[in-house]
C-alpha cells in the first residue's frame, strides 16, 4: 500500500501547525494507522538574523497555516485529518476531493530528496544527455551532490566553456 501514498496539503489555523502535526501523529500511533498515514511534515527554513546582540539563528515555517501529510487517501484517513482541531480542510482544485502534490512540487519544497547515484567523478569525460547542450562531451570539473549540481567543461566553437548542470543531465562516456 506504500506505493499509493501521496503528499497532501492540509490547511490549518495560523499558529496551529505544530498542534495539528502532533495530534495527527498521536492519532496514527494510538489507532495504529501507520500503513495509511505515513508522515506529517511542516516545511521549515533556517534563518540567521543579525541583531545588536549578534547573530540569532532560528527555524521559520515556509508556509504558515499549512501542514503536509503523506498518506493513502481513504475515507477513514480523510475523516481523521479533517476532524483534527485546528484543521480547516485539504487543499483541492475546486472540488471536495483533495489534490496530491506532484513529485516536482515535493522535491522543490525539500520534503523528500531524490536519491541520485552518480557514476562519474571529477576528471571523468561525460556526455550531456539533457538540455540545450545535449550531445556535447566534456570533462567533470566540480561535483556538488548536496545541491544536485555538476560543472562540466564543454568545448564549444573551439573554446572551453564551463557549464553548470544537474547531476542527472550527464552520463559517463562509454569507451
Amino acid at each position: 500500500m506504500a506505493e499509493a501514498a501521496k503528499w497532501y496539503v492540509v490547511h490549518t489555523y495560523s499558529g496551529y501547525e505544530n498542534t495539528v502535526k502532533a495530534t495527527i501523529e498521536k492519532t496514527v500511533e494510538t489507532r495504529q494507522l501507520q500503513d495509511i498515514i505515513h508522515q506529517v511534515s511542516i516545511p521549515m527554513e533556517t534563518v540567521t538574523e543579525i541583531t545588536d546582540n549578534g547573530p540569532k539563528t532560528y527555524d521559520r515555517k515556509l508556509f504558515p497555516g499549512y501542514v503536509l501529510v503523506k498518506m493513502v487517501m481513504t475515507d477513514e484517513a480523510w475523516y481523521i485529518i479533517k476532524n483534527v482541531r485546528g484543521v480547516t480542510g485539504f487543499i483541492s482544485a475546486g472540488s471536495n476531493k483533495p489534490v496530491p502534490l506532484t513529485e516536482d512540487e515535493i522535491y522543490s519544497l525539500g520534503v523528500e530528496k531524490r536519491e541520485i547515484v552518480v557514476g562519474y567523478d571529477v576528471g571523468d569525460t561525460v556526455t550531456v544527455i539533457d538540455g540545450p547542450l545535449s550531445g556535447f562531451n566534456g570533462e567533470v570539473e566540480m561535483l556538488d551532490i548536496e545541491k544536485n549540481k555538476v560543472r562540466v567543461t564543454v568545448s564549444m566553437f573551439g573554446r572551453e566553456t564551463p557549464v553548470e548542470l544537474e547531476l542527472d543531465q550527464v552520463e559517463v562516456v562509454s569507451e
